[in-house]
């Protein structure tokens, strides 16, 4: 849902309670977790080097990225606000350049390992698009790494129309993830 003002609270729990029984908007639930690439989709990833598997490094970057920590460095505010958990329905709240976009996902999956930490969402119907994200802490090779993957498209006929803006976005929006991963591992121990 767009919006010229920022949505309040009574709009996205509405938000919430539609779309908090709905079906996801896409068959691929699960893609991202798979590595698979299902067709009709856009395909990213990015990743950046957190730096070496030393200290606490591993942990606090992957709890972090179960508190929200990328999407609130990109300036998305998150409804609830509680840490990340399986099958939550969640609403994310982001500025537009001009404007705000209201949009509602669910966590399908969460990983807490020895070697990686994180979580993937789908997209539910009040979303703009249609697709799966998933953010990844891993340990490879003595090194910690932040991973970002998703397919998307545009499903709301104005991300359709606005289709070079709405991708601009989010590759800016995708950068601000990674940023926000590299001030968290800045903060923890090691060098």
């Amino acid at each position: 849902m767009l919006s010229l003002r920022v949505p309040g609270d009574g709009a996205i729990q509405r938000a919430l309670s539609q779309d908090g029984g709905a079906e996801l908007t896409y068959a691929d639930v699960g893609a991202t977790v798979r590595d698979e690439r299902p067709g009709g989709y856009r395909h990213d990833r990015w990743e950046v080097d957190l730096g070496p598997d030393e200290g606490d490094r591993f942990e606090r970057c992957g709890e972090a990225v179960l508190g929200w920590a990328a999407q609130r460095g990109a300036g998305i505010r998150i409804v609830p606000d509680q840490p990340v958990a399986p099958n939550l329905t969640f609403a994310l709240v982001l500025r537009l350049p001009v404007g705000f976009v209201l949009a509602t996902a669910r966590v399908v999956h969460v990983v807490k390992s020895d070697e990686c930490i994180g979580f993937a969402y789908g997209t539910l119907p009040s979303h703009p698009e249609e697709g799966e994200e998933i953010f990844l802490v891993r340990r490879l090779d003595g090194r910690v790494i932040f991973e970002v993957a998703a397919f998307s498209r545009p499903r709301d006929l104005l991300a359709r129309l606005g289709a070079p803006i709405t991708r601009w976005l989010q590759l800016r929006t995708n950068r601000t993830y990674l940023d926000a991963l590299r001030q968290v591992a800045r903060s923890t121990a090691g060098p």
